[in-house]
């Protein structure tokens, strides 16, 4: 218990007992910020935070529906007429369930409480939230394990840790969970992780998620660019002030979760012992892969598709898959750079997804995503998401935003630099920026006319430095050549880009860069226009190569299907994890640096720390585990899910179902 009660926010409502917004003129209650404000008192535990508990929980109860369908849920504000936002009682039993666990009410508020929370937990079931939706797949889980714990009933509880158990079993089909790594929703995974092992009785329970914190807290690091401090992309989700560079470092959020307990505390010491330039990839259901290159002043993360798990007009426009940020030396905010697909010229501000959510929170993605990436060069590939023969649309096109256009330093278009915008872009010619520590150049590709002639330009939007590729501007209209299906379909528009970024020491200028970027052979062709038939494929191939490296990428114009990626190496699959410290595996055999991981069977991963290894097993089945290193050789005869370190000489082991284990130093 703390020592002094907390200070309610200015925008505390007495009057309702919620937290209030003003939103284009409205006032909005809040349920999801109130219930969190409740938690927070209830965790600092003095007597005067508890007077205050009371009526908020009781105001929080009062959002609660009560009739079919949606009987259980919470409406997301006071204001709502109904239920929308089929999460809001996630959030909601989140902070609640910890509140009744203290037993601090009274007796009659304590028994409402109760009641709600059993209501709260039939509606989870009844909605029993897909695998994929992972920060609130995590929060049906911890409910439903924790709320049955608290109201003694097994079968709610059982459902939590089965629903775990199939998470885990989801997650380990391909690395990462779907929809993770996000500035934004990774750390709800990591506090929803961290509720469920402080608080449930279940002591397996406890140890799956404690290694579950270890995998994604690990993919977390991996990410963190030490030397700008910010999260590297690509994103699954990610709103305006993040995407933009707005926020704190979050590398500094990273170390106080860390220093808090949140997450493990082997994986500080990954945030400053990596060698530069170095390169990471994951995948995640989809199958989508995420690739980051870090170089010394700059990142760049680029998706093999866009996020596709939720067809919801908030989430699916939140993808960042071809996304960068780089050091402005003496200024203390990364310069960013981000593709998107857009319709109707949309910017921040011209997109809004309820009446009381500001209409700033997100640039939408209003494409469809293919791309591929080897280090610093990438290729990317967009279509229309919603261009069709039932919405007037005035315009079409791919963007490249580099923010903050003040602080670029040149602007090239092959060997013209550019002083004055907006600015006219030839077909084939190579545009290079330099920014910072940045040089970064894009190439786009032959895009398809749909109206207006197609063209490229740099122009300046909202203080942003931008690239446009069109495939249609005029007057609004609607596309019966895609219509699909439809007597007139040829197959979706072609739209997409060659980048290329590089540290700026290493180059004289933006001009010498650009020039050795459109030295390099590009291959840019598609089968010939035919009217749809089933079965039939319109093949896009795309092909990048320099310096004896190549790059490519082909996909189904007509059904929009990636068909395959290759770099110089050959065809690419679907990694759990490859960077120089950690892998990941299937098959139960992992090798980093001069250790090597065996297990019985698989999923189990490995990471070198600079003071020994730590390894992860997550299968539901026991397995052996031996952990050879340079300095010893662990032997595990049994365990099932679990982490096994080697770390200065010292062996620790949190798995469920442990056996007999035996260390053999060699020092």
């Amino acid at each position: 218990m703390a020592d002094h009660p907390l200070v309610l926010p200015p925008d505390f409502d007495p009057e309702r007992q919620m937290v209030a917004r003003p939103v284009d003129g409205k006032t909005f209650h809040a349920m999801q910020t109130t219930a969190r404000l409740a938690g927070r008192l209830a965790a600092n535990g003095t007597d005067d935070d508890w007077r205050r508990v009371g009526p908020i929980v009781a105001s929080l109860l009062e959002c609660q529906h009560h009739e079919a369908p949606h009987r259980g849920n919470f409406r997301w504000e006071w204001e709502d007429a109904t239920v929308e936002d089929l999460n809001a009682v996630q959030f909601a039993l989140f902070y609640l369930i910890p509140i009744a666990l203290h037993n601090r009410l009274d007796e009659a508020l304590q028994e409402r409480l109760r009641t709600g929370i059993a209501l709260g937990l039939d509606a989870i079931r009844t909605i029993d939230v897909g695998l994929d939706y992972t920060n609130i797949v995590l929060k049906d889980i911890a409910n439903s394990c924790l709320g049955g714990e608290m109201l003694q009933d097994d079968d709610i509880a059982r459902r939590g840790r089965d629903k775990f158990v199939r998470w885990l079993e989801r997650l380990d089909e391909y690395g990462l969970p779907a929809e993770y790594n996000s500035p934004n929703y990774a750390a709800v995974a990591f506090h929803v992780l961290d509720q469920l092992a402080r608080l449930t009785d279940d002591d397996d329970t406890r140890i799956r998620a404690r290694t579950a914190l270890w995998r994604l807290g690990l993919s977390a690091a991996l990410r963190l660019h030490p030397t700008t401090g910010r999260w590297a992309g690509p994103f699954s989700r990610a709103y305006r002030p993040a995407a933009f560079g707005q926020t704190p470092p979050e590398i500094d959020e990273f170390r106080a979760w860390v220093e808090a307990g949140l997450l493990p505390e082997g994986l500080l010491s990954l945030l400053d012992n990596r060698a530069h330039p170095c390169e990471i990839a994951e995948s995640a259901p989809g199958p989508v892969q995420l690739n980051t290159y870090h170089g010394d002043s700059f990142s760049l993360g680029v998706a093999s598709q866009e996020l596709k798990t939720q067809s919801i007009i908030f989430i699916a426009l939140q993808s960042n898959v071809c996304y960068g940020q780089f050091l402005r030396p003496g200024i203390d905010r990364p310069g960013i750079f981000f593709s998107r697909y857009l319709l109707d010229d949309k910017w921040v501000g011209d997109f809004r997804t309820t009446p009381s959510r500001a209409s700033d929170q997100l640039l939408p993605e209003e494409g469809r995503f293919f791309g591929v990436q080897d280090g610093a060069r990438a290729i990317g590939l967009y279509a229309p998401r919603a261009l069709d023969g039932f919405t007037r649309t005035s315009s079409a096109k791919t963007i490249f935003t580099w923010t903050e256009r003040h602080l670029i330093d040149e602007i090239w278009v092959d060997d013209r630099p550019i002083d004055s915008l907006p600015a006219d872009v030839p077909a084939g010619a190579t545009i290079t920026i330099a920014s910072g520590g940045l040089l970064c150049a894009v190439r786009p590709l032959a895009a398809t006319d749909l109206g207006g002639g197609a063209p490229i330009r740099l122009v300046a939007i909202d203080g942003h430095l931008a690239l446009e590729i069109y495939n249609y501007i005029g007057p609004a209209k609607t596309f019966w050549e895609l219509a699909h299906p439809g007597s007139f379909y040829q197959g979706q528009p072609r739209c997409g880009f060659y980048i290329e970024v590089a540290e700026r020491s290493d180059w004289p200028d933006g001009r010498a860069f650009g020039a050795a970027i459109a030295a390099g052979a590009l291959l840019d062709e598609a089968a010939d226009p035919q009217t749809y038939t089933p079965g039939a494929q319109r093949l896009w191939s795309v092909e990048y190569k320099r310096d004896g490296r190549r790059l490519g990428i082909e996909v189904d114009l007509m059904e929009w299907h990636l068909k395959r990626r290759w770099t110089h190496a050959g065809e690419l699959a679907y990694p759990m994890l490859e960077s120089p410290i950690a892998r990941q595996s299937a098959g139960g055999r992992v090798a980093v640096g001069e250790a090597t991981l065996t297990c019985q069977r698989g999923p189990a991963w490995l990471c070198e720390l600079p003071d020994g290894w730590v390894a992860g097993y997550h299968g539901t089945e026991p397995t052996s585990l031996v952990l050879d290193t340079p300095g010893g050789r662990l032997e595990v005869d049994e365990m099932g899910t679990g982490i096994a370190s080697y770390r200065n000489g010292e062996v620790s082991i949190d798995a469920i179902g442990l056996g007999a284990w035996r260390c053999i130093d060699r020092a």
